[in-house]
């Protein structure tokens, strides 16, 4: 079957990019390693347009090479790539790593937890970024917010789901502590770099995948195996994907250059928002118009299960978790709990009146 053309072109590192990083004439240059695919819409290319702002807003003094996955390690390789010195950046997603510390899921996401919103109001202004540094500390690395994906898609399933029953031994790509939820509910889950799901589904040792959402998904070309689209995430409501730098080397460098990477950062979390929104709805009408893809609705038996499974799992977490881990965990609760009567007393409540009363010819 037809593949997307950014998987077709394969480019081979050029030995500079596995040299030792250059330093000349007060010039630096860092190895971004990522979990994306080569030009990939959204994320891959959100990594490359931090590396490209780093780059211009120092004048060339800090100049990042960015590697897609597989280019110089593997995409779930990237963060021990930045732990090892084989790079001093990744760009990719902290529950990735949940097996070095489960506190770090709560950075991505939560399943029915934060709206990108609200996470982005616990790290910057409510001591979630403060214990993020306390975990990462651990492995000599630094984590900064990189981009936002908004609420997902839920994911691509062969079959339809008419309720708890059709998930029994489901075989399911999602990672996280959402992928957690899931195997509650009954599913065999596992986690693939997004360059690995295709190739599963089409062999068959999955039947049923999510990545993001309709912009990424119809690159990745999921809608070839599977047509039933399933709308919204309950375990991903909020999305943030992470930029990670070896924290020696980013203490070496001068406070401008460290303040141009922070601010590449938060610039690159706010644009990948803005590039989703415009291109999901845009993709998805595509998939449905031109692939004959079906948009469906979890049953209400499945969101209440994963309601409950979620709560318990946080319930577990904040009870048995390690002490970094129940400390995030307690900072994200309340946190949400705050943040949530915003949400839901202002937004919410707005939004109901738009669709009920607003529209256009």
């Amino acid at each position: 079957m037809k593949r997307r053309q950014f998987f077709g072109a394969a480019t081979a590192v050029a030995a500079t990019g596995l040299a030792m990083p250059a330093i000349a004439q007060g010039n630096i240059t860092w190895r971004m390693v990522t979990t994306w695919p080569k030009n990939f819409p959204g994320l891959g290319v959100g990594a490359q347009k931090i590396a490209d702002r780093i780059t211009k807003a120092s004048g060339g003094r800090l100049t990042v090479q960015v590697f897609a996955a597989g280019e110089m390690v593997p995409g779930l390789g990237a963060l021990d790539a930045v732990i090892d010195g084989s790079a001093e950046m990744s760009h990719g997603a902290a529950y990735y790593w949940q097996n070095k510390s489960q506190g770090l899921s709560f950075y991505t996401g939560v399943p029915f937890g934060m709206t990108s919103r609200e996470l982005t109001a616990w790290v910057r202004y409510m001591g979630g970024q403060e214990i993020w540094d306390e975990i990462y500390d651990q492995f000599g690395v630094q984590g900064f917010l990189s981009g936002d994906t908004g609420t997902q898609a839920g994911g691509w399933f062969r079959k339809e789901l008419t309720g708890l029953g059709d998930i029994q031994g489901l075989r399911f790509r999602t990672p996280g502590l959402g992928g957690q939820v899931w195997a509650k509910l009954g599913a065999a889950v596992t986690n693939l770099a997004a360059g690995e799901i295709f190739a599963a589904l089409q062999a068959g040792t999955l039947d049923a995948a999510e990545f993001v959402g309709p912009y990424n998904d119809l690159a990745l070309g999921f809608h070839q195996i599977a047509k039933n689209y399933y709308f919204p995430s309950f375990v991903e409501p909020g999305l943030a994907t992470e930029l990670v730098v070896s924290k020696s080397k980013y203490s070496e460098l001068p406070e401008d250059l460290q303040e141009i990477v922070r601010m590449a950062a938060q610039a690159g979390y706010d644009d990948v928002a803005s590039d989703m929104y415009a291109n999901d709805p845009r993709a998805l009408a595509a998939l449905v118009s031109e692939h004959g893809v079906q948009v469906r609705r979890f049953p209400e038996e499945i969101l209440e299960a994963g309601a409950k499974a979620s709560m318990e799992l946080i319930s577990d977490i904040r009870a048995n978790g390690d002490a970094l881990t129940k400390k995030v965990a307690e900072s994200f609760v309340s946190a949400f709990n705050i943040l949530r009567t915003r949400t839901e007393g202002t937004d919410m409540p707005f939004l109901v009146a738009r669709e009920k009363y607003i529209k256009y010819e």
